[in-house]
């Protein structure tokens, strides 16, 4: 097993040394993505298949490290921020999951022909938190590596996307500066992406921005239940026929919803608080790297352009239908 954790920390390190590089730091791409692109790269060389003795540490990563970097994600909000906003906050960020995750879903295996795990994943990477979402979701289903990465590619892309945009248009859509911050905060993909778009908008647009996506992520535990339970009924394998309909209970969902409760109610030392945020966003970059690593490049070039088309489909719907939809709701 050692030598798996080894290679997913070697690999980390190295992911969050790229994003650190100038000109790389500036563009708000989270060291996730780094070090899942590296183990991409190095598990896709013909040596790397020479060397089973990882796989183990690999699996430790893709299971345990995973669900721990959720969890102590959650020490990322607190309850009073979810209640700052008000009752509309929560409408508006419900009605843009809901939105985006069935029409996402439908787009992607009606229209385009997708896989069910690559379109479910898609859409809850746009719908909800970028990869974060792509992770949590993939822990629950139990999807394959070339479908979980396939989707974060996507999820990254049109998010890197938004970044850039959402400043552009803020000049042109005549949107109050506080409101166009709820309108991020409740359409863009990452929690860096929210920042980075809020930032250049605006002190106001930045902290309404990072409250109302906060929202959003602290939506992905009640999306967990109810997806888990939905795909066992629906989608499970023939031969786990017998386990079909039993209740998927994702535990690491409620581990996430006490951080943000221990968070709201006890206030740690500034150090310690910085301390187990950067364990946490470690453990899911190792799973990252890990992901990356067992995913074959054969596997995704079967896929071809049609999940980034859904991922198209998805941002333009957040973009247009996301300002409508934040000015209906919030006036």
């Amino acid at each position: 097993m050692w030598q798996g954790l080894f290679l997913c920390a070697a690999l980390t390190l190295g992911g969050f040394t790229l994003s650190r590089i100038p000109g790389i730091a500036e563009s708000g791409i989270s060291p996730l993505v780094f070090s899942l692109l590296l183990g991409l790269v190095i598990g896709n060389l013909p040596l790397a298949r020479g060397f089973p003795q990882v796989r183990p540490g690999l699996q430790f990563a893709t299971r345990w490290l995973l669900r721990g970097g959720i969890v102590l994600f959650g020490l990322s909000l607190t309850l009073q921020q979810i209640l700052a906003l008000g009752p509309k906050v929560i409408l508006l960020d419900m009605i843009v999951i809901c939105t985006v995750l069935i029409v996402g879903y439908w787009i992607g295996t009606r229209l385009l022909g997708l896989d069910r795990e690559t379109a479910l994943l898609t859409s809850a990477g746009s719908a909800i938190c970028g990869a974060a979402a792509v992770l949590a979701t993939e822990t629950t289903i139990r999807s394959r590596p070339a479908a979980t990465a396939m989707a974060v590619a996507t999820v990254v892309l049109f998010g890197s996307l938004a970044m850039l945009v959402y400043p552009l248009l803020y000049p042109l859509l005549g949107m109050e500066e506080g409101l166009y911050g709820i309108y991020i905060g409740a359409t863009v993909h990452e929690v860096a992406q929210v920042v980075a778009a809020g930032d250049a908008v605006g002190p106001q647009a930045l902290a309404n921005a990072v409250i109302v996506k906060l929202v959003r992520v602290m939506l992905l535990v009640p999306f967990l239940l109810i997806v888990g339970q939905w795909w066992m009924r629906r989608h499970a394998p023939a031969e786990q026929g017998s386990a079909r309909g039993g209740l998927v209970i994702p535990w690491f969902a409620f581990g996430f919803l006490a951080m943000v409760i221990f968070n709201s109610l006890v206030t740690l030392p500034a150090f310690l608080h910085e301390t187990l945020v950067v364990i946490g966003q470690l453990a899911l970059a190792m799973a990252m790297a890990a992901l990356g690593f067992e995913t074959r490049l054969e596997k995704l070039k079967t896929l071809g352009m049609k999940p980034f088309l859904l991922a198209f489909c998805l941002f333009a719907m957040l973009l247009i239908g996301g300002f409508g939809v934040t000015q209906l709701v919030m006036k």
